[in-house]
């Protein structure tokens, strides 16, 4: 694994990987997610950035923020003048927009940040 959290997978062979069909339109099944070089639809960018105009601060975890879908929130609660914080292993490409940054694994992090809440 690399420090950003992604994976290495320069040695993986792509082409032994088994797609499955969908049985109704014959089209790839995937989950719900946005993959890298996909675009965010629009109404998840909207109802997120509705929720960061209510925030009181943004947390960014487990994220190198290297595609702009992430780094946009960064840079809109710059904006709005929220405190931004990021747990993250590696570099982020918000580091300089970041008040404070925690350089752990989320996994270890997480626990005692709840612990502190609770």
């Amino acid at each position: 694994q690399a420090p950003d959290g992604d994976a290495l997978l320069e040695k993986f062979d792509f082409f032994s990987l088994k797609l499955v069909d969908c049985d109704e339109c014959g089209g790839i099944l995937k989950p719900d997610v946005v993959f890298y070089g996909e675009n965010v639809p629009t109404e998840r960018v909207r109802f997120s950035m509705d929720k960061l105009y209510d925030a009181d601060a943004l947390l960014v975890v487990g994220s190198s923020l290297m595609v702009y879908s992430g780094f946009r929130f960064c840079r809109e609660a710059k904006r709005l003048g929220l405190p931004i914080g990021a747990v993250n292993l590696g570099r982020t490409r918000a580091d300089d927009l970041l008040d404070l940054k925690v350089v752990e694994r989320c996994a270890v992090v997480l626990p005692k940040l709840l612990e502190q809440l609770a």
